[in-house]
Formats: C-alpha cells, structure tokens, sequence
C-alpha cells in the first residue's frame, strides 16, 4: 500500500494544483522532466507548439487563456453550482463541505487560493491529497484503526462531493480546453477519480473488511 499511497498524493498534488491556479513554468518543467508524470498528458506532450515557444509564451499566450476561460469565467468549478436546486455557488459557512473541513483541522485560505468558496474542485482535489498524507503517516506508525477510519472518509468523501459532480465538470472542460494541457489534464482527473474510488473501496474490504 506505501507505493499506491505515494503515487495517490503525486497525482492529486498535480490535478489539484492544475486547477487552483494558473501554472507556472516550475511546474511545467516538473511535469516535463518526470517521464511518469509525462506520460498522463500524451497530448501535451506531443504538442508541436512546446518546440516552438519557450515555456513563459506559452503559459502568457496559451495556458493562462484557458486557464481563465476553464476556471473563471465560461465554466463553474464549484460542487454547490452542481447540487444545488438553485444553482447558485455556496460561499458561506453554511455550505456543508465548510464543517467537514474544519473537523478535520484543513483550513482554505480563499483569498490566497482566489477561490469564492471551499468546494472548488482544486480545494476538493486538495482535501484529498491532505488526506492521502495523513494516509501514509497513519501507515508509517502502522496504525490500523487510523487508516481505516482515513480510508472511510477518503471514500465517503469522493462518493458524497466529487464523484456528484466533479465528472460533468470535467467532461465539459475537457470539451471545452483549447490548449493539450487542460485537455490532458481534465482527462487524468476523470479517469483518477473514478479509479481511485474503486481503489479505496476495495481497500476497505480486503484491509479493513468494511463492506461499504
């Protein structure tokens, strides 16, 4: 499990740090120079314009574009948007997800984050990584009862709040991506999530026989 856990926290430290804000070009080059890390973004990695334009053209002409027009302005990264009968985004502490946080001490600065409210998919995808930390250590004392109960709130998590909406979101900023790198990137997290709830899932039955 140490090995799956790590990989677990590489991959939502990258979704969720996709999402949350513009990338830079330290984070392009982390990216570039991780053959497996490349390997989740086969478009971007084939992409002839990275040949052509040095990274910070392409982040200034290309990425931050489509960051803005993903994450701020045509689509709406936020759950409550999605679950709520009046669509309108939950920015106070009465969205649910605020309470969740808080018992287990994350803390969203939103000003920091540029984010109006603690359900947006980067905060999500971050909740979770915090999450998977918390995981290993749990594994590294060899702390069963902790990982279990870990495991229990990584699924119900994913069940209750991401996997509601997080897909319809992705599936149309995949759609709607004009750069390879939100295209990519929208694509790694679908198939993440959705596999990474089948993974937790049957690590509670075979670890911790919870038949959740």
């Amino acid at each position: 499990m140490k090995q799956e856990i790590e990989n677990r926290i590489a991959i939502y430290a990258l979704i969720s740090r996709l999402m949350l804000v513009e990338v830079d070009e330290t984070f392009l080059e982390n990216i570039e120079k991780d053959e497996r890390l490349l390997s989740f973004f086969p478009n971007y990695r084939d992409w002839s314009k990275r040949k052509e334009l040095s990274r910070k053209e392409l982040i200034d002409q290309y990425y931050n574009v489509d960051f803005t027009n993903l994450f701020l302005m045509h689509l709406v990264p936020y759950e409550s948007f999605y679950t709520r009968d009046d669509q309108m985004i939950e920015s106070g502490g009465d969205n649910p997800i605020v309470q969740l946080y808080n018992d287990l001490d994350f803390r969203v600065e939103l000003d920091t984050a540029r984010v109006v409210s603690a359900d947006h998919i980067g905060v999500e995808l971050e909740f979770m990584y915090m999450l998977c930390v918390a995981l290993q250590k749990a594994l590294a004392a060899e702390d069963k009862d902790g990982i279990c109960e870990l495991l229990q709130v990584q699924r119900a998590f994913l069940k209750e709040h991401l996997l509601e909406w997080a897909p319809l979101f992705l599936i149309n900023a995949k759609r709607e991506s004009r750069t390879p790198l939100y295209h990519d990137g929208a694509e790694l997290a679908l198939e993440f999530l959705l596999s990474d709830f089948e993974y937790v899932t049957d690590k509670l039955t075979t670890y911790c026989g919870d038949e959740a």
